[in-house]
């Protein structure tokens, strides 16, 4: 073979692997583009999951250490102006998102480290913007009507106190089918349980009891 002909069968097999690559750009980008949907909300559901099992991780956390001390512990939800910092222009919000598990009111003490004698005698603390940004909470006694704010745990681990929180929602605040609604159920007992509200068959053990 002539070195012309070596040089044009080079050139044609080059020209070939370029067409290639384009051809599998182009079928990537169109993969990609079908897919930004459904990652978008898979994105949404991970910061809604997130922030339903941080609360609830809070919840066991004030009922856990009620028994350990053998005295009333106080799961509390709180606002703040930047919700990625617990900062003292804390009040408390049935519709926060960060928590505070405490011993007496964190209101404006919320930056407050872990601590058995400054109060509020703070245990655990942690705000919606650690993970879950742009998620829409409410907590409500256990009619799901009347707003609630703070749940206490006494040392039995029972509930305590007067017009606790019997369940909070947690979601993004759209009516989407791929957008997960979970809620965190509060017994009578202390027991926490987080469900999705779109499962509606009783026995998908997601499914949501009634409060």
């Amino acid at each position: 073979m002539g070195y012309c002909q070596v040089k044009q069968s080079k050139q044609g097999q080059r020209g070939f692997s370029m067409v290639e690559v384009a051809v599998t750009l182009a079928v990537l980008g169109i993969l990609m583009a079908s897919a930004m949907p459904s990652m978008g909300a898979w994105m949404v559901n991970a910061r809604i999951r997130n922030t339903a099992e941080s609360i609830q991780e809070g919840l066991q956390k004030a009922r856990a250490e009620a028994v350990r001390r053998n005295q009333n512990v106080t799961f509390w939800m709180v606002t703040t102006a930047d919700p990625k910092v617990l900062s003292d222009d804390c009040t408390t919000s049935a519709t926060g998102g960060s928590w505070v598990v405490s011993l007496t009111d964190p209101t404006s003490k919320c930056s407050v480290a872990p601590s058995t004698t400054t109060a509020p005698q703070t245990v655990a603390a942690r705000p919606i913007g650690d993970g879950g940004s742009g998620v829409t909470v409410s907590a409500k006694q256990r009619d799901g009507i009347a707003v609630a704010t703070s749940i206490t745990f006494n040392a039995f681990g029972q509930v305590a106190n007067a017009g606790p929180i019997g369940q909070i929602q947690v979601n993004d605040g759209t009516t989407g089918d791929d957008h997960r609604k979970y809620k965190i159920v509060i017994s009578s007992g202390g027991r926490t349980l987080v469900c999705d509200e779109a499962v509606i068959s009783t026995t998908d053990p997601r499914f949501c009891p009634a409060s």
